[in-house]
């Protein structure tokens, strides 16, 4: 059986008199956003949104099939919009934890402050508003999978708690003593560089190594454009029947922009500019724009004001690292940095890391720090 057919896919030349979606007829269930298209497929496996039978993606589908009935680490990477969370979800649907528990978690979603309580949970006590015991994302996805998405932006304290876990299978709840163990299968993602991450000291080389078990590379777009015709014509009727028209394919000069087009947002930014499509068509074939593609239709911003913002993300960088210096490198408490600045901690800790400032520099200055003896 190849790839294709065993996830129920069937791709066919495009008929560009008559269009013949014939992906979604075949799939058990195709999700788009809330809506649901469901066709008849009793003898399909189901493997929601995955359309193509390109090389590179033929390859990602041979790797799930391999991995997913083990119980192995993987790590998820590709840019932005290649369909990571789709490869989790269907690692874990074709897994014998199928029947349980999908958690995912945005890592990059949560302040840096909430980011271990949110995973690991929390003893009543722990900290000023915690009225009772909270169960954190781990221990939900308790005989099930949990996806780490993003990982790259977890914070290095945190790092070591998730080392814990994939190392020993048992974690702390914050303000708790007593280990509790937990029975989870780890995906994670991300679309940043991992390796350059551990090389600048910002993420963990043994948390990588951890992660890294079984890597899944998702391709971009542009490295798949075999697949486009087939992807324009599902996601055409999706939109279709989310908005309610009745629009069944896009014109030949449409879909060769399509095919060409380096699609920097991937298959997000492809789903986007055809529900515009479908919105504005006024029959049964749509129309793409050239206009549509690599520009957001946006005002670009005058001269002046990109200098304004320039002077006021140069003048808040001062203040921050001021306020920094002043505090030995501390955060939070009566004479930390956010205590200086007048603003919550979690906000600082954001504009440090918009700002990319480095805050370690100061604490590390601030401990080397020794007053000679007479």
């Amino acid at each position: 059986m190849s790839t294709s057919a065993a996830f129920g896919l069937s791709v066919t030349p495009r008929d560009h008199t008559s269009v013949n979606c014939e992906i979604p007829r075949r799939m058990e269930v195709v999700r788009y956003g809330p809506q649901k298209l469901t066709q008849a497929a009793p003898a399909s496996p189901r493997f929601d949104g995955v359309i193509g039978s390109s090389g590179p993606l033929t390859r990602v589908l041979e790797k799930v099939i391999r991995v997913a009935p083990t119980d192995a680490t993987v790590l998820i990477t590709g840019e932005s919009g290649t369909g990571k969370e789709l490869t989790a979800r269907a690692i874990h649907e074709r897994s014998p934890r199928a029947g349980r528990p999908f958690i995912r978690v945005n890592c990059a979603a949560i302040p840096q402050s909430l980011i271990a309580s949110e995973l690991f949970g929390y003893e009543r006590g722990a900290f000023t508003g915690a009225a009772q015991r909270h169960l954190g994302r781990f221990e939900r996805a308790d005989r099930g999978t949990i996806f780490l998405d993003e990982i790259g932006d977890i914070p290095a304290e945190t790092q070591v708690a998730l080392l814990r876990v994939l190392q020993e299978r048992e974690f702390e709840r914050v303000g708790g003593t007593c280990p509790v163990p937990v029975d989870v299968r780890v995906l994670a993602a991300t679309n940043c560089d991992l390796r350059a991450a551990v090389a600048a000291g910002k993420f963990r080389a043994d948390l990588y190594y951890r992660l890294n078990v079984f890597p899944i590379h998702m391709p971009a777009l542009r490295d798949r454009t075999d697949d486009i015709p087939s992807l324009v014509d599902h996601l055409i009727a999706c939109c279709a029947a989310k908005i309610g028209k009745n629009v069944t394919c896009v014109d030949d000069a449409s879909l060769d922009r399509l095919v060409t087009y380096d699609w920097p947002g991937n298959i997000r930014e492809l789903q986007n500019v055809l529900e515009r499509a479908v919105i504005l068509c006024e029959g049964e074939t749509a129309r793409v724009e050239e206009e549509w593609l690599g520009s957001d239709e946006a005002v670009p911003p005058s001269s002046e004001s990109h200098g304004l913002s320039a002077s006021l993300m140069s003048r808040e960088r001062e203040l921050i690292e001021a306020a920094l210096e002043k505090s030995m490198g501390r955060i939070a408490g009566p004479n930390g940095a956010a205590g200086l600045l007048g603003i919550p901690r979690s906000t600082l800790e954001s504009r440090i890391k918009c700002l990319q400032i480095d805050k370690f520099r100061y604490k590390s200055s601030a401990d080397c720090f020794v007053v000679p003896s007479r």
